[in-house]
């Protein structure tokens, strides 16, 4: 579907002398791009993001500079600044997400998060699906009163001016998001036990944000009808913000994987029960999950506490924390899904302010929030199967440990000289003892500096 993109991302599609969009590529072109691509150098791989449109020679440039250097625009973000922490900025490969192909953007410093995606996606790619939807459209905006006199006399007041209110906060507050398709939709009363024996009074807002996060918008809408609400009920307003668990809009992922081994398969069900049910497996279930979810939202200038803080509360609806996904056997198929709640936005700030995030936003080719949501989403639980393949057959460090070993060398104090040296040992150690350490890694550094000094003698 064709949405109107904001211009101040800098989104619309590149052709001609910018190189061909990711979605015009013939599959035969689009295979090529992904293969080898980790064999790649850096340069080479700009170079081929660049000719295939999903990077302008700008960007590259940019890129190639370091990006920000300037504290300028962090002056603008936050207070007291005194640098940029920077995060390496990595692409997972071969996603076709909905029977659209995305190179995905990823800001983490976790080794092998970006080599998992990429390899699990190519697995999915060449023996199943990746399909995704968002139900309901609201964010949540919640005005708390502590206290009122009567609970069923103020909801009866205040639903009786619902029409009214969502009136006045369109025309006054949320006229911008209303001229693009969103603002506010519906206005509800809950009842809140205090614990005391008595109840507080909640108003839940709804919002239709559209392409922005809508955090600002409904948290303004929230105070506007604070002075209202109290001169119609007679009772006071404590507080008015914003719900990171937004059940009203839910973004769901679904892996089919059409061949795959059986037990393979029944070990990977067996694994997601254990998350369904135990509540420390979930934590790290969850966590792995957000491997894949967390470096997109960085990458592209989303909040992801909120997310984070969204999903845990999800997790927990029931009243036991468990797994975000569930993976389960349907005849001869792996079938995994996700769901959760991923509040994100491609317009308004760090997102329409940050060039990195702009230049991400870009490379993805989404089109609006909700397809940006739907890409996290996917990429999440193309983590998980990631993730669940390998405990349950060769184990999680073997893996990883395998792509450790290079920071293990850095940590020894190798150079660059010394690094391939030190890896081909290192990588020895562990295919014979499966777990190496800092303190090999040293001893080995000594053996390879030894054996160096040895043979320049």
């Amino acid at each position: 579907m064709d949405m109107e993109i904001d211009p101040s991302l800098n989104l619309e599609k590149k052709v001609s002398s910018e190189g061909p969009l990711l979605a015009e590529l013939p599959l035969s072109g689009l295979a090529e791009m992904f293969k080898g691509f980790s064999k790649l150098n850096r340069e080479e791989r700009l170079e081929m993001l660049l000719e295939f449109g999903l990077l302008k020679k700008s960007d590259v440039d940019y890129l190639e500079r370091g990006g920000l250097s300037d504290t300028t625009l962090g002056e603008k973000f936050i207070e007291n600044v005194i640098g940029y922490f920077q995060l390496p900025l990595g692409v997972a490969t071969h996603f076709r997400i909905d029977g659209k192909d995305h190179v995905i953007p990823m800001a983490v410093e976790e080794t092998s998060i970006v080599a998992a995606a990429s390899k699990t996606a190519k697995w999915i790619r060449e023996n199943g699906t990746i399909s995704t939807e968002v139900i309901g459209q609201d964010i949540i905006g919640q005005i708390q009163l502590s206290h009122v006199r009567n609970f069923e006399d103020f909801e009866q007041k205040v639903l009786a001016q619902r029409l009214e209110f969502i009136r006045l906060s369109n025309e006054e507050v949320a006229f911008g998001l209303v001229r693009r398709g969103g603002g506010v939709r519906d206005l509800t009363v809950r009842k809140v036990a205090r614990g005391d024996g008595t109840d507080m009074a909640v108003i839940h807002v709804y919002m239709d944000p559209v392409d922005a996060m809508g955090a600002n918008v409904i948290n303004q809408v929230c105070e506007f009808l604070k002075q209202p609400i109290e001169q119609l009920t007679g009772d006071k307003v404590t507080m008015c913000i914003l719900s990171n668990l937004v059940d009203s809009k839910l973004t769901r992922a679904r892996v089919v994987m059409e061949k795959i081994d059986g037990e393979l398969a029944r070990k990977i069900e067996e694994a997601s029960l254990f998350s369904k049910q135990d509540p420390y497996r979930a934590a790290t279930n969850n966590k792995g999950v957000l491997n894949g979810m967390d470096p997109i939202l960085i990458a592209t200038g989303n909040d992801w506490r909120a997310v984070e803080a969204g999903v845990h509360a999800y997790a927990s609806r029931d009243g036991q924390y468990r797994s975000i996904t569930e993976w389960k056997r349907e005849g001869g198929k792996l079938v995994g899904t996700l769901t959760a709640p991923i509040i994100v936005g491609t317009v308004g700030g760090v997102t329409s302010l940050h060039p990195t995030a702009a230049i991400c936003l870009r490379m993805l080719e989404v089109s609006s929030a909700s397809e940006l949501s739907r890409v996290i989403a996917a990429v999440g639980l193309v983590q998980n199967l990631g993730a669940l393949r390998a405990l349950t057959t060769v184990g999680i460090i073997e893996g990883h440990m395998k792509l450790h070993i290079k920071n293990l060398s850095l940590a020894a104090g190798a150079s660059e000289k010394e690094i391939p040296f030190v890896q081909k040992k290192l990588e020895e150690i562990l295919a014979l003892k499966k777990r190496i350490s800092l303190s090999n890694a040293i001893d080995v550094l000594k053996e390879v500096r030894s054996r160096m000094q040895e043979s320049s003698c």
